[in-house]
């Protein structure tokens, strides 16, 4: 008898860290290897916010802190909520996690029974599909077009809602598409669960300061305040600070789904490292005009990879709203052979021969739910960009 819980036995590892091990494997074994695999930015945490945590050091902040996080953060929380959304919360109805991934996982278990569904628009960040079936739920992807650019309409949000629906999942900006919902686009998507009151709203709004040209964020319960009893609003430092190895999330919502969280949280990790707490209270509460810089910096990037992306043969790219990720389509290279001698029957194998054969890293579109496309990130340098979409171009016009 197998000591491995049959839960555990069916989830599937991550095709992005995997990814980006195998890359770091092919690297450290000589290989030129340009990861374009890591949804990490490349920029170094602004000094306020590590002078903050040296100064908590210093302090001797460094004892467990209460489960749900020391009232100081949840204080800046409930203000950046305010500030930049227009949403009021209490700070008791807000909750700091070691990361946002640690925040949804909570409260899909805290509120998930045996045959819930969560309706998960495709393509979807990897992890959520997986933290939905481990806390005994059903993930109901809904996919998504490209003509559509990736984003949910009203008409499949209402056929996918059923009387097991608990939850419905948004990710704007996107990871991986970068697709980003406008007010409108939102307030269409809230129109349909306006009419359905059981159904409750999660938005992950991670990389919310990531959008770019003249779009407007917004999000759920921004758009229809109506619908704040009923959203868990979800967020994090990693992204729009640099802060990705501090592992912070947090969220606000409801007090009994907090109140349900935080119970479970206490028998779980309890409290999130006290040093990254006090720097998060910098990072909401002291300057932000290390985001118009890095605004400025992706958003060269944006244009400079979707404009070689779609120079190569074979690929379809569209530019994102936000984030700092693209998703171009290569369907159109399946059925054909590499130089090495690879059949491309698929966005898997192609990004295969992508990485053995030009040391490209990048991630195949059907590990988010959306087959004949892969990811790239652009957190990186524009020379890194350039190089690796070279290499793509270079690839695809050999392909026969």
């Amino acid at each position: 008898m197998s000591i491995i819980a049959k839960s555990i036995a069916h989830i599937q590892p991550s095709q992005t860290i995997a990814i980006t091990q195998k890359a770091r494997n092919l690297k450290l074994a000589g290989a030129d290897v340009i990861s374009m695999s890591t949804g990490e930015p490349d920029f170094d945490t602004p000094d306020h916010i590590k002078e903050a945590a040296i100064a908590a050091i210093h302090r001797g902040e460094t004892k467990y802190t209460n489960v749900a996080g020391v009232p100081e953060l949840r204080e800046a929380i409930a203000r950046k909520f305010l500030r930049e959304n227009g949403l009021t919360y209490r700070a008791e109805e807000t909750i700091v996690g070691t990361g946002a991934k640690h925040v949804i996982y909570n409260a899909f278990r805290a509120s998930l029974d045996p045959g819930d569904e969560v309706i998960v628009p495709a393509p979807y960040w990897v992890s959520y599909p997986e933290m939905v079936a481990l806390c005994g739920g059903v993930p109901v992807c809904v996919p998504t077009t490209q003509a559509h650019a990736f984003k949910l309409q009203p008409e499949a949000l209402e056929q996918a809602i059923t009387p097991r629906t608990k939850w419905v999942l948004l990710n704007s900006p996107s990871n991986p598409s970068g697709a980003a919902y406008t007010r409108d686009e939102l307030s269409a998507l809230m129109a349909v669960l306006m009419r359905h009151q059981h159904v409750w709203l999660m938005t992950d709004d991670m990389y919310e300061h990531l959008v770019y040209d003249d779009f407007e964020y917004t999000t759920g319960a921004q758009v229809e305040p109506a619908m704040l009893e009923r959203t868990l609003t979800i967020n994090g430092v990693s992204k729009a600070y640099a802060m990705t190895g501090w592992r912070l999330g947090y969220a606000a919502g409801p007090k009994p789904l907090i109140d349900a969280m935080v119970l479970l949280q206490g028998q779980q990790t309890s409290g999130t490292c006290s040093i990254a707490q006090w720097a998060a209270v910098a990072a909401l509460d002291g300057p932000q005009d290390h985001l118009f810089r890095f605004r400025r910096a992706f958003d060269d990037r944006r244009h400079l990879i979707t404009s070689m992306l779609n120079q190569a043969r074979g690929l379809a790219c569209l530019l994102p709203e936000g984030a700092f990720y693209v998703f171009p389509a290569c369907t159109q290279t399946f059925g054909k052979t590499t130089a090495g001698g690879r059949l491309i029957t698929s966005d898997e194998s192609f990004v295969s021969a992508l990485l053995e054969e030009t040391g490209v890293a990048a991630v195949h579109g059907s590990a988010f739910g959306q087959s004949g496309n892969f990811r790239l990130s652009y957190a990186t340098s524009n020379d890194a960009i350039t190089q690796a979409c070279i290499r793509i171009q270079e690839f695809c016009g050999s392909l026969r």
